[in-house]
């Protein structure tokens, strides 16, 4: 049984690692679903963790619909990550129909190799997820993050199950979205699945002292003074309810 937290900074890395996680999806901006980190985190956290480090690399919020723009600095992170010793990156690209891009995810594998990649929730996104798996397989992915294409992995349970029976062997159905302490053992069990994702991340409040409450940085309805951060006690109780699977 796996845990990978999803980490959207060096301190949510270091509590994923304290907390006994195996492996971690290090990203940035997770109000959009998750965007591709800074080198420098990227760097440190391969210099300084023990657990697996996977970059997440996507260029922005939004679809999974890239320019050719977009799709350069795809390939210019994956060659970063191969350079500095990554145990493998997530990513995931679909063509306008909704289906994977497959001449594209052939050029990802091409440049990332030997480092193994994993197909993010762009999987979720496309229009046959039976198919779409096995373009997955069948373009060398080791690893699919999904949530069997519902809003959380709990509703998507049944089509996971489906998922994990479809894939078999071939490749590992890994849910996420929404998996928590109080669901965890109910999708292992009905899905069948051997990895999961989470945040299990908690509100942060600041230590700022002098706080300018009138100004604001980003949106108008965000506090300015807390932020999301992976919780230590939240992997451990995870990581101690897969030990009884």
């Amino acid at each position: 049984m796996i845990l990978e937290i999803c980490a959207n900074s060096v301190e949510s890395a270091i509590a994923a690692q304290q907390g006994g996680a195996d492996r971690i999806e290090l990203c940035a901006n997770l109000a959009d679903g998750g965007t591709t980190p800074s080198y420098g985190q990227i760097k440190w956290c391969v210099e300084n963790l023990r657990l697996e480090v996977w970059p997440l690399i996507r260029p922005r919020g939004g679809d999974f619909l890239y320019s050719d723009a977009e799709f350069e600095i795809i390939l210019e992170d994956i060659s970063y990550c191969k350079q500095i010793g990554c145990n493998g990156i997530v990513t995931g690209l679909l063509n306008e129909n909704g289906e994977v891009d497959e001449e594209r995810c052939a050029k990802i594998i091409s440049t990332a190799s030997p480092m193994p990649v994993a197909f993010h929730r762009a999987f979720d996104m496309s229009v046959d997820l039976a198919k779409s798996l096995e373009k997955i397989i069948n373009l060398g992915f080791v690893r699919i993050l999904t949530s069997g294409g519902r809003a959380n992995a709990h509703a998507g349970i049944e089509n996971l199950k489906m998922l994990v029976l479809q894939a078999g062997n071939r490749i590992e159905i890994m849910p996420g979205a929404g998996v928590n302490a109080d669901n965890l053992l109910e999708i292992a069990q009905v899905t069948g699945a051997s990895n999961f994702h989470t945040t299990a991340k908690s509100i942060v409040s600041s230590k700022m002292q002098f706080r300018n409450e009138t100004s604001k940085m980003g949106n108008n309805d965000a506090d300015e003074f807390s932020y999301e951060q992976t919780n230590v006690a939240k992997v451990t109780e995870l990581v101690e309810i897969l030990k009884k699977l």
